[in-house]
């Protein structure tokens, strides 16, 4: 079986690009893909990175049309949820799958994945409903972010100089929103539980060590794909130190794949809760997506494969302002 796959050959180049398939294997599902997710902060730093070439995709949605001899109750024709490449077709291990909720859209679906980029600070922070949270920008990880903390009972605030950016967020029902970090705002002040960092700006973090309150949280999601400022370390530590800051990696890979309960494991690991999991929290973020209570209205780019170098041009130039964008396999 042969399709098409996207791939970056070298620095700023993008080419659709003739690509086989392996023997599928016994644990394994494979099908035509719908619909895939561009993620434009991580696909746009390998584009313009060394090391090449690059096959880049961040997640899917693909329709089931052969299933391994292990895999059991897996009608054909399924929609499957996977992180998959920019590819034709899917081939996956069928336990990182997920069945798409009915009613909601292949292009809508494959957002799960970004949503699950916030969703582990989500179940790790000390901050309780009801607390004072601000999410440091509002790209496509930050913009979901402020949604799925405000699902979950918290008083949700964004930092973004980005005009446009501010204003859809306004327009998706998240009402405090802010160019810069409200430092000197009594409101804010000493006040914050948790600043959950999107943007990976440096200046962001320092404002928001600055503005927790005593042993609040400060997780770091956006990656620092480059240096934005002159700042010191020191400014950072200084504000850490200072204001007994919990400053931490907001690594998405905290928890396993897939949740394995409660078990005794080697003794060096002691007693160790798996009951969280990554493929968890994409299964609620599906169910929040199929139950429309993250807002998507005119935020969803939807392009075709067929001229990658025009699209992933336009995102490095900045000329999309939808911050999700979605590849259409159904009309490669």
């Amino acid at each position: 079986m042969s399709g098409k796959e996207i791939i970056f050959p070298q620095k700023n180049s993008f080419v659709l690009a003739d690509c086989e398939t392996t023997p599928l294997g016994a644990t394994e599902v494979r099908g035509r893909t719908l619909a895939t997710l561009v993620s434009p902060g991580t696909e746009l730093a390998w584009a313009t990175g060394e090391d090449f070439p690059i096959r880049p995709g961040y997640a899917a949605v693909f329709e089931v049309e052969e299933c391994g001899e292990a895999v059991t109750g897996v009608a054909l024709g399924t929609r499957l949820f996977c992180m998959g490449p920019h590819r034709s077709f899917q081939q996956v291990e069928h336990r990182f799958t997920l069945p798409v909720p009915d009613g909601l859209s292949s292009e809508e679906a494959v957002i799960a994945r970004l949503i699950g980029v916030s969703m582990t600070t989500l179940m790790t922070t000390k901050a309780r409903p009801g607390d004072r949270v601000v999410i440091g920008g509002a790209g496509p990880v930050g913009y979901l972010a402020a949604h799925i903390f405000k699902l979950s009972g918290y008083e949700v605030s964004v930092v973004e100089p980005d005009p446009t950016r501010r204003s859809q967020m306004v327009a998706s029902g998240i009402a405090s929103v802010f160019a810069e970090m409200p430092a000197t705002d009594p409101d804010f002040a000493g006040k914050v539980a948790l600043v959950v960092d999107c943007s990976g700006h440096e200046a962001a973090v320092l404002g928001g060590c600055r503005i927790v309150r005593q042993h609040g949280e400060v997780v770091l999601i956006g990656v620092p794909w480059k240096r934005h400022t002159e700042l010191y370390a020191h400014d950072i530590l200084h504000a850490v130190f200072n204001n007994f800051v919990l400053l931490r990696s907001g690594w998405e890979w905290e928890f396993p794949l897939l949740a394995k309960g409660f078990k005794w494991v080697e003794l060096l690991d002691g007693y160790n809760n798996t009951s969280q999991s990554v493929f968890g929290g994409f299964a609620k973020a599906l169910k929040w997506l199929s139950e429309g209570r993250i807002p998507l209205d005119g935020l969803l780019r939807k392009a075709s494969p067929k001229a990658p170098a025009a699209l992933y041009t336009a995102l490095l130039a900045r000329e999309i302002t939808e911050p999700f964008v979605v590849l259409d396999w159904q009309s490669e």
